[in-house]
């Protein structure tokens, strides 16, 4: 493991958590808070025994564990993992950039709540691949929206969002298209400049009328800006 969070109210809705760091993604957004947990070669900071010594000691202080990254399906025994916090009585929760559907689709029975990530409108594959820095990204992105969409998992898609890489115009095209799949509850996030290139978002950014076309489309959207 990358290391974990002992404690967090806002990973996990309704639950008081703790935050497991999964070491590596293949991808390489520029934006990324977490690049110390790209590389998947990287030796653990936590093995994963010493993480549930740690988390049994736990039990009846918290409700639930996240699984963030890094990418956590980027790791091919997030499946026991999870069945592991699971035998201890924990809810799970699961923080996902979508790139692997087939390993997504095979933990989705196993977990509580979701929080997927997408980057940019999923019907421009070129952009999608400039802000994730690899090619093919967002067909699989598509595939776990719709894996999760179709299910009755809690969830929220959440977007990172920038003028640089999203106008208000492909803002509202990824809200319509994610409101055709099926997805009830979408997150955008504003940026936090990750470096000293990267322009702070400017005020009235999305528009007003930007906010109100999507907000029909969903059951829920909210706006975090820190």
């Amino acid at each position: 493991m990358g290391g974990l969070t002992p404690f967090t109210t806002i990973d996990f809705p309704g639950r008081l958590s703790a935050v497991f760091f999964v070491q590596g993604c293949p991808w390489r957004c520029g934006y990324c808070h977490n690049p110390h947990l790209q590389p998947r070669a990287t030796p653990p900071a936590l093995a994963w025994p010493n993480a549930m010594a740690w988390l049994r000691r736990r039990t009846g202080l918290l409700d639930g564990v996240v699984f963030s990254g890094g990418e956590p399906t980027a790791d091919p025994a997030l499946g026991s993992a999870v069945a592991d916090v699971r035998a201890l009585g924990f809810a799970v929760g699961l923080h996902s950039a979508g790139m692997y559907p087939q390993r997504l689709r095979a933990v989705l029975p196993l977990i509580d709540w979701a929080g997927l990530d997408v980057k940019a409108p999923l019907d421009d594959p070129a952009l999608y691949d400039r802000v994730t820095g690899r090619s093919g990204s967002a067909a699989k992105v598509a595939a776990c929206v719709e894996a999760i969409a179709a299910s009755s998992l809690a969830h929220e898609i959440r977007t990172t969002i920038h003028p640089d890489w999203l106008d208000d115009a492909s803002l509202l095209r990824l809200g319509r298209d994610l409101a055709s799949r099926g997805v009830r509850h979408l997150v955008l996030q504003i940026a936090r400049p990750a470096h000293r290139e990267m322009a702070a978002v400017p005020p009235g950014y999305p528009a007003p009328g930007t906010l109100d076309s999507l907000r029909p489309l969903f059951e829920r959207l909210d706006i975090r800006r820190d």
